[in-house]
Parts: C-alpha cells; structure tokens; sequence
C-alpha cells in the first residue's frame, strides 16, 4: 500500500523555501520565523518516517502515481529515514545559530538557500533511481553555491571557485555514467539496474564497470575522497559557521550514494561485477585518513583544522563501508551519527572562539584570553576528545566498533596501523591548538578589547552557544544510548544488504486506485 510519508520530507522544505522567498518582503525576522517552524516541522516529520521505516518494510512513494520502474519513485527504508532525521538535527542547530548571531543577515536569501538546500538533501536521501539522484545532487549545489558565497570575502569566492569548478566536472562525468548504464540497461531505477545487472551479458559487463567505477569518482568527489578532497579544506574554512555546521551533512551524500547504488547494483547478486567497488573505497579511505592527519597537524586556523577532522571522519567511514560486513556498516552507522553532529558543532564553536579572539581571529597564535575561556575551553576539550576518539565519548565506541569488525579482514594491519596512526596525529594537532587559544595567552590590549567585547554580548551568546551544546551533546547521547543504538543501526545494516526485499517493495508496490484517489 503506497503512503506519502516518503513524500513529506521533500515537499516540507520545497514548499517552505517559496513560501520564505514571498516573505522576502516582511523582512527579515519573518524570514527567521518561517524558516526555523519549517525546520521544526521538518524534524518532527522525520522524526515520524523514522518509526514508520522502523516498524515497517520500505517504503514506497510513485509520483504522479506512476509506478516503478517506468515513474519517479520516492524510497523510504531505516537508512534513508536515518540521514533525513540527521539532516534535520545538525538544520536545527545551525539555523538556530545563524538567527542568533545574525549571521543570515549578511547577505540575501539566506533562509530561501538553506531551505532549498534540505530540499535537495532530502531528496537524494530518498530517490529511487539515478537520474533523480542527479537531479536533487544539482539542486543542493546549486543552494550550496549560495550559501557558500554568502557574506562575501576574497578568501570565500577563491575557495567557492574551486568547490564549483570541481562540482561542476563531477556533474559531467555522472551523466556520463548515467547514460552508459542507461544505454545498456534501458532504465535508471535502481532496483529495477540491480535485477538487471543480475542477469547481465557477459559482453556488457566491461560497460557497465567502467560506467560503476565512474560514478564511484562521482561520489568520491562529493565524498571528498583520495586524491579529490582538496576542495573541502578551505571551501569549508572560509564559509560562515552555520554554513560550514549544515556542510558537515554534505560528504554524507555522497557515502550514502556509494552504500545505496552501488551496494545494491554490486551487491552479492551480481555475479562478476560483485563488489567492484569495495578494494577502492578501503584503500583510498586509508589514504584519505592519513591525508587528513597530516592536514590536521598543518592547519593555521581552527576552522581549517576542524574542516580536516570532518575529512578524517569520512575517511573512517569509508574504511567501515568497505569492510562490507553488517557488523562494519552497523559500526559505520553509529560512527556517521556521531561524526555529523560533532562536526556541526565543532564549526559553531571555532566561530565562537574566533569571534571572541578579536583581530587574532581562529589563527593558531597567542593573543589576549577570550571572553568566556573557561567556559569556550572547556567546550573546546569536550568537542576535541569527541572529535579525535578518545574514551570515553562516542568518538571512541565507534571506532572502536569499526575496528573490531575489521578483525577478519585480511587488511586489519594496516587499517589498525593507520586508523591509530592518524588518531595520535590527530590527538597531537587538538592538543597544541587547545595550548596557543587558551593556555598561551597574552595580557589584554586595547586594541583588541572592542572587537571581543562587541563579539560577546551576553544574550547573543548564550542563544548561540546554546546551539553549540545542543549539537556537542549528541557524544554523550550516543554513549548513554549505546546499546538501543547499537540495536538500530544492526537492524538498518541487516536491511540494507537485505537487498532482496528492497527490490520486492520498489517494484511490486501497487498504483494507488483511481477509487482511492477519488
């Protein structure tokens, strides 16, 4: 039986987005009121799809009541409820932020981008076929685009120039791959590839994998995976906090596009092309992981460093989804919740320390104490141990989950060796950066007194700050609810490489009777 809750976490941000853009002219605090009620709404429909994709099969949602695989469907199972009740957390919490610091006064349109921005997320979360998937991709970089740029500044367009340019190449090569896997399949909905790809000539599978490791580059490129994260750094440096906190959902994209096309396309039914993509994604995550360590220990500024932390936990979750188990994607599972939600808040509060270090900025030298130290540095060592995985914070559990489903893998050495490697590196460059922000400070001056006055007013603060430990919290959220969420994610990695049922509910669910639409 065809329900519309797949349908609702799309239409709620779409629609929200118009309706924001017809207020343009009731100004600005109506603009804030709208947008945060849409997320709120947002939130409490996920919340909804989630005890719906829990209790239930997958889900399935024909637009125009068009069935699969000849119309567009919408798919809501565990996972992709998941990521769009994720979304809608870190939203929450960074649109909160920007009311409160009045950072989406900076520009225009800030609220019309950010709810296009969930449209496109949600809508790549829940999309049936590859084409669609394309389509709402373009749609949350289009928003991006704008987000990114919003407030100006010489280093944002330069760093807003490479994330397009870069996008704009991943764009190309997708259709690309969309249309030789179109061209040898004859359709584009992904149960209907998978069963297709099960009873592929031998002659046509050249074709098909090469057009399978193209759209792996694809969403690397999202992912920001090895050698292509070389936008991400300073894309994610150089926008403003709330921003940057909602961007920490945007590699997710790209590794929940590499889990539901490519782990249902070459899922074990495959024949040949079974697993074409796993050597890739563990290796080029190991990589990445020691890339972004080293980034980490070179960074100049807070919110670059935090920006390669936020690499470094794609590179984790890589490695998970390429052990291929469903003890290692549960473990993934856990790790991306605690990852995404650190991150946004480790990027609010880099801006909060910045803010309050006056001309010095996030950079890595000494200067006076900042308004709040005890209070920021505290925080700071919270989100730090959090962030680098160490006990006794969710950080920890899921790596520790990741590497104990790793045991069996015939890479477990090096994936160890790396993933503490990295880790001590990591744990080094917090260290020394808690050190120059609050330890090595420099008496007061009045130079720079204004400027962290004026970043500190009591009641801006407290509303933003607020913000930072909503999202800061979810470490220890995480840890108290272990196991329930150990359960849960088992349960969403079990249907995931229960593929069977998947293509049973895409292709098999009914057209809504023309009685019942009456």
């Amino acid at each position: 039986m065809m329900t519309a809750t797949p349908f609702l976490p799309v239409l709620i941000p779409l629609i929200g987005g118009v309706l924001v853009l017809l207020a343009h002219r009731g100004g600005l605090n109506l603009q804030r009121l709208m947008s945060l009620l849409l997320v709120l709404a947002l939130l409490l429909v996920s919340v909804d799809a989630m005890q719906t994709a829990i209790q239930m099969p997958p889900q399935v949602y024909a637009l125009g009541n068009w069935i699969a695989p000849f119309g567009i469907v919408l798919v809501l199972d565990q996972l992709s409820a998941l990521m769009v009740l994720i979304t809608a957390l870190l939203a929450l919490g960074a649109l909160w932020y920007a009311v409160k610091r009045k950072v989406d006064a900076q520009g225009a349109h800030f609220h019309v981008l950010f709810q296009i921005q969930l449209f496109g997320l949600n809508g790549a979360f829940l999309t049936g076929d590859v084409f669609n998937l394309f389509v709402f991709f373009e749609v949350l970089l289009l928003a991006s685009y704008g987000l990114l740029l919003h407030g100006s500044g010489r280093l944002r367009t330069r760093a807003g120039l490479h994330y397009v340019a870069i996008n704009l190449i991943g764009s190309t090569l997708f259709l690309f791959a969309v249309g030789a896997l179109y061209g040898v399949l004859g359709t584009l909905n992904i149960a209907d590839m998978a069963n297709k790809i099960a009873h592929l000539d031998p002659q046509d599978q050249g074709v098909v994998a090469a057009a399978g490791l193209l759209l792996l580059l694809v969403f690397g490129i999202k992912a920001a995976l090895f050698p292509l994260y070389l936008w991400l750094p300073q894309a994610y440096a150089n926008t403003t906090a709330p921003v940057a906190a909602l961007f920490a959902i945007m590699t997710k994209v790209g590794l929940y596009a590499i889990i539901r096309v490519h782990g249902t396309l070459f899922g074990d039914q495959a024949g040949d092309l079974a697993g074409l993509h796993l050597p890739w994604i563990l290796w080029l995550g190991l990589i990445t992981m020691l890339m972004a360590a080293f980034g980490t220990l070179a960074a100049r500024g807070l919110r670059e460093q935090v920006a390669y932390l936020v690499l470094a936990s794609v590179a984790t979750l890589l490695v998970g989804i390429g052990l291929n188990s469903i003890d290692a994607l549960s473990a993934t599972l856990y790790y991306l919740i605690h990852s995404t939600l650190i991150a946004g808040g480790f990027f609010l509060l880099a801006d909060l320390i910045a803010k309050g270090r006056g001309a010095y900025d996030d950079r890595f030298v000494s200067g006076p104490a900042t308004p709040k130290a005890m209070l920021l540095g505290a925080t700071f060592l919270f989100a730090a141990i959090a962030m680098s995985g160490l006990p006794p914070l969710s950080g920890f559990f899921g790596k520790v989950l990741i590497l104990s489903a790793a045991l069996d893998h015939p890479a477990f050495s090096w994936i160890i060796a790396v993933v503490l490697l990295s880790g001590l590196m990591m744990i080094m460059a917090l260290a020394r950066s808690g050190s120059l922000l609050f330890y090595n400070t420099l008496p007061e001056n009045g130079q720079d007194a204004p400027a962290a006055a004026d970043a500190s007013k009591e009641h801006d603060f407290k509303g933003a700050y607020l913000a930072v430990a909503s999202l800061l919290s979810a470490a220890l959220v995480l840890v108290a609810l272990a196991h329930p969420l150990g359960q849960f994610t088992q349960s969403v990695a079990q249907q995931v490489f229960d593929a069977p049922t998947y293509l049973q509910q895409v292709l098999h669910t009914p057209a809504v009777a023309k009685e019942a639409i009456r």
